[in-house]
């Protein structure tokens, strides 16, 4: 069976796929952290958080993505650079769920930078 966490970012990634973006890897994993979804935007390389909150309190999804979460995934996202051999662009996007459903997907381009 699967959980909520990893049926959150099978929609995420359907529905990011469905607005263009092609996926390079899914549960980035080193020392620094995790990054859920790496996703190509044309030439821009896109690193997503996917964020899953049962109910809006305390700010929902989109406030548990909190400074040391960005910073984590920051770390996380230079460690992947470094075993690139180009620097593409890139930024930093979040896909928030308050429910498993494709049709109520927030995502925030740009959430967030270095």
């Amino acid at each position: 069976m699967i959980g909520r966490g990893a049926a959150a970012e099978a929609v995420a990634l359907q529905f990011l796929q469905k607005k263009g973006l092609k996926l390079v890897a899914q549960n980035y994993r080193c020392r620094f952290g995790e990054i859920d979804l790496v996703m190509r935007d044309e030439a821009t390389l896109v690193f997503t958080e996917v964020r899953l909150r049962a109910s809006r309190d305390f700010g929902g999804a989109a406030a548990s993505v909190t400074t040391q979460k960005q910073r984590k995934i920051i770390l996380a996202a230079k460690h992947y650079l470094s075993e690139l051999k180009q620097m593409p662009a890139c930024r930093f996007d979040v896909a928030l769920l308050d429910d498993i459903n494709i049709d109520k997907v927030e995502w925030i381009k740009n959430a967030f930078s270095e």
